[in-house]
């Protein structure tokens, strides 16, 4: 499935979207660099995820595999692929209900965002709040690598 977008005007225009599935992401790589790089940010270098001969060797993975908050933090540039709303001025990430990394993701693996809205709701003071249901797919896997239920606020 290639790159599909909801694209509305309004947050009214959400309304009836409630249910359904916005769109698809494109797919996004997650290379060994990539996952040096957040070893670096995190200070998570357990050798699972950063020495890529152990990881072969004893790995119950077969080799090195993502953090799984890396895999979780890529929704921020899929969800940007998946939803415009065109006059919303401020979108930020509220939290997350839950959230589970139900497959890991191997080095140069791919993964990609199916979002549904769940829920809409109007903020007291302007804005709406939503509530989406998220997969996090990884290519050729049959399960998806995160299942999260995320939170965001957007304000027009």
């Amino acid at each position: 499935m290639p790159l599909q977008t909801t694209a509305v005007a309004t947050l009214a225009d959400l309304e009836p979207l409630v249910g359904t599935v916005l769109g698809t992401s494109d797919w996004i790589e997650v290379a060994q660099d990539r996952i040096n790089t957040f070893a670096d940010a995190t200070d998570d270098h357990q050798w699972i995820h950063t020495d890529p001969e152990r990881a072969k060797k004893e790995s119950p993975f077969g080799g090195p595999v993502a953090h799984g908050y890396l895999s979780l933090s890529l929704i921020i540039p899929m969800w940007e692929q998946v939803l415009e709303v065109r006059s919303v001025t401020t979108a930020v990430n509220y939290g997350l209900n839950k959230v589970r990394f139900t497959s890991p993701v191997p080095a140069d693996g791919r993964v990609r965002l199916q979002a549904t809205l769940k829920a809409l709701e109007q903020l007291p003071k302007g804005g709406a709040q939503l509530t989406v249901d998220g997969l996090i797919e990884l290519e050729g896997s049959e399960r998806p690598a995160v299942v999260v239920e995320a939170i965001y606020r957007f304000f027009e």
